[in-house]
């Protein structure tokens, strides 16, 4: 009952650049706008295993999930999983030289654990791609103003 999508765009930003803005948890409330604030708990660099706190608002709703970084490739890819009593959600983030520029595949898998989230996954399910191709946009907003 997982909900999968992915969404790929093109940007003229070299892929080191897009995966600075990505890495720079700081900038994320600027292009998800449910986000809120994303914490590094691990002390040091970041890498597979760093933990984190994900914090957003949505819906009049605040909460917060856990997670963790999966995969951290400078450049590539970037991955972070989350969860909490309603949900898991993976967060993968794939770049790839193209041009002078950057192919990024954004990759959103869903899966509900509680019996409301269960009942509300035909809703989330439509959601989603319009959420995340919102996101996408934004990013690329925001990679524009930077470089």
């Amino acid at each position: 009952m997982s909900i999968h999508f992915a969404h790929t765009i093109e940007v003229p930003q070299a892929p080191g650049q897009v995966f600075g803005v990505l890495d720079d948890f700081a900038q994320t409330p600027r292009w998800l706008s449910r986000c809120t604030r994303i914490e590094q708990l691990s002390p040091g660099e970041k890498a597979a295993g760093t933990k984190l706190r994900y914090s957003y608002r949505e819906a009049g709703r605040s909460g917060t999930m856990e997670g963790e970084i999966v995969a951290r490739a400078p450049g590539e890819r970037i991955t972070m999983h989350y969860g909490d009593k309603m949900m898991e959600v993976s967060v993968d983030f794939q770049m790839a030289p193209n041009g002078g520029g950057t192919k990024l595949t954004h990759t959103i898998d869903i899966t509900p654990k509680s019996f409301f989230t269960k009942l509300f996954a035909p809703m989330i399910r439509k959601q989603v791609p319009k959420q995340t191709v919102t996101a996408m946009e934004a990013l690329r907003g925001l990679l524009a103003q930077k470089s």
